[in-house]
């Protein structure tokens, strides 16, 4: 119960559905707990008047018991039915209150996980995989809600309907109550036991079952691949045998639940014939009457599902413990990049790098060593280097998706830690080099980082992007709908709408990660045209491979194994004949091939 302890918090919040709750649930058992004993007087009252009517048998007077009699047994049945919709309807305020409170904990509970994923760094995403991350907001939330709804709503029953009957068994003869209740710890026992099998065998085909989802969304996803390569066969496959294992599973959950509920049976069966048995010799003693015995078979099976739900509950608490602490786990995860500020300041787009080295958190990787230049405000930068020299990491850091390991980055000569992190990044436009687009309209997602932006500006930055041209001849033209992942469209198209989504924020800072590597040079050329146009006094940051798309850097930084081996330029780095140099030349040699 120590992890389940953080729900607490809730449960106060909430008090005034629970406190009413519980009070529904005494209320609801005290009619549950009465008919049996209008019955037993019923009975009794049969008895009674079967003996008067034989008593009178010829007299005119026999009639007159007889209807009595039926006049009385329909009182009784009347109250019994009464009993049963007043109980009826307080168990309904007890679902509506326990319940609906379960349920806004939910609600509460998975907006926090949700905020809490959202103030996390980078270096928590890269360390965990989006099923898991998804699996704790879900799955988790809902077995811990289980326990907050049913689990407190059938324990409170439990234990308020136990002690109420066996009270009402004890007050009417003890003997009789202790051999009624002696099968029940036995019963108590199997649940227990079966339900320990069963919570195992349904965690293996949860776990089946999460392997079976996630290879039909990688098939579909990649669904391109598999016809190319021409393996839907080895596919088809391996969903049987997935499939398979799945089945086998749950058959083995299906026998044991097939043992569970005659086992059951069997248990209140017993229960049954101990109570008629040892109620008979005490009838014939003349310690109770037949009436309360009818009585007591009527508390035997209402114990029945008290008990069977002991079983359940407990199992409720322990898979929402387990749950609850995997959440717990994240919640407790302290975010590493944090805003240690509220002041809204304007940037001009100054950017320092000072003695800069940078060390991946997770896998230990040395991305920059020593790296110090600067950006004035208004300046055109390039940086260009062979694959994993640490460019990406420097537009990372720009963005402050993680912080420098040592050195100092200034922004406007102020430390980046300084700045209010949601002011800062509203002003940086960033494209990164894995494009990613929303499942939305092409108009919401050149729109997304900036909502208060009308038509005009979308289709503005739509031109300047090259992509405006592609949109208009689409059907439905900005109200297109983008598929998974921006399937809709081709790669070159769903870069330059992140780069139109970039440029649609009016950023100070503008960072491009080898974003142009998928479109032609004639729209390269326009993009850079446009972009001249456009950031004309704002800084910008361009991540390239090809030398030509560069060129036109005010600074150029030639970066190798982390560190800058060369700065300058174009001009500059050509007669130096460096590093910068040779590549210049070597992708020179592989136009003019291509050509």
């Amino acid at each position: 119960m120590k992890d389940l302890a953080y729900l607490n918090k809730f449960l106060i919040k909430y008090k005034w559905r629970l406190i009413p709750g519980i009070f529904f649930v005494i209320i609801s058992n005290i009619f549950a707990v009465l008919p049996a004993q209008v019955i037993r007087v019923a009975f009794d009252l049969v008895k009674e008047n079967i003996s008067i009517y034989m008593l009178f048998n010829g007299f005119d007077r026999q009639e007159l018991v007889y209807r009595i009699f039926g006049y009385s047994l329909m009182l009784f049945g009347l109250t019994v039915l009464l009993l049963s919709l007043l109980r009826g309807l307080f168990l309904f305020f007890m679902r509506q209150t326990i319940i609906l409170m379960s349920r806004h904990i939910e609600y509460d509970l998975k907006n926090e996980i949700y905020s809490h994923y959202q103030q996390l760094s980078m270096a928590f995403f890269r360390r965990n995989n989006t099923g898991d991350l998804m699996n704790r907001v879900t799955e988790d939330v809902s077995r811990v809600r289980m326990y907050l709804g049913p689990g407190i709503m059938y324990t409170i029953n439990t234990v308020v309907l136990s002690v109420m009957i066996i009270f009402a068994m004890i007050t009417v003869n003890i003997k009789l109550a202790v051999y009624c209740l002696l099968p029940l710890p036995l019963l108590v026992l199997a649940i227990y036991f079966v339900n320990s099998i069963i919570n195992r065998r349904s965690e293996m085909i949860q776990q089946q079952l999460s392997a079976l989802s996630s290879l039909v969304q990688e098939t579909f996803s990649g669904i391109r691949i598999v016809k190319s390569f021409v393996r839907e066969d080895t596919i088809r496959a391996n969903f049987a045998a997935e499939s398979e294992r799945y089945k086998t599973n749950s058959m083995a959950l299906v026998r044991v639940q097939a043992l569970f509920f005659p086992l059951m049976v069997l248990l209140v069966g017993i229960s049954t014939i101990i109570t008629i048995y040892i109620g008979g010799r005490e009838v014939m003693n003349g310690t109770i009457t037949s009436g309360n015995i009818a009585e007591f078979i009527i508390y035997v099976n209402q114990l029945t599902f008290p008990v069977i739900s002991l079983g359940w509950v407990t199992s409720l608490i322990q898979r929402a413990a387990a749950s609850q602490k995997r959440i717990n786990e994240f919640l407790h995860t302290e975010p590493e990049i944090v805003s240690n500020t509220q002041e809204q300041t304007i940037i001009t787009g100054e950017i320092k790098f000072s003695g800069v080295s940078f060390i991946y958190p997770d896998t230990g990787i040395k991305a920059l060593d020593n790296v110090s230049f600067t950006v004035k405000p208004g300046e055109f930068v390039a940086i260009i280097g062979k694959t994993g020299s640490g460019k990406s990491t420097i537009a990372n850091l720009i963005m402050r998706m993680y912080d420098v390991t040592s050195g100092e980055l200034l922004i406007d000569g102020n430390p980046i830690q300084k700045l209010n992190l949601a002011s800062y990044r509203q002003q940086v436009g960033f494209v990164p080099q894995e494009v990613f687009l929303f499942s939305e309209t092409i108009a919401n997602n050149i729109a997304f980082g900036n909502s208060a932006i009308g038509s005009h500006e979308i289709q503005q930055a739509a031109k300047d992007a090259a992509v405006y041209q592609n949109i208009v001849e689409l059907e439905q033209g900005f109200e297109t709908m983008i598929g998974e992942r921006g399937i809709t469209l081709s790669g070159g198209q769903k870069q330059r709408v992140s780069i139109a989504r970039a440029l649609a924020k009016k950023p100070a800072i503008l960072i491009f990660d080898d974003c142009l590597s998928a479109v032609d040079t004639k729209t390269e050329e326009e993009i850079l045209s446009n972009l001249g146009k456009n950031m004309k006094g704002k800084t910008s940051i361009l991540i390239a491979h090809r030398v030509s798309t560069i060129k036109n850097a005010d600074k150029i930084l030639v970066l190798d194994q982390g560190k800058i081996i060369e700065q300058g330029t174009h001009d500059q780095l050509i007669e130096g004949q460096g590093a910068y140099f040779e590549l210049y030349e070597k992708q020179l040699l592989e136009e003019e091939e291509q050509n």
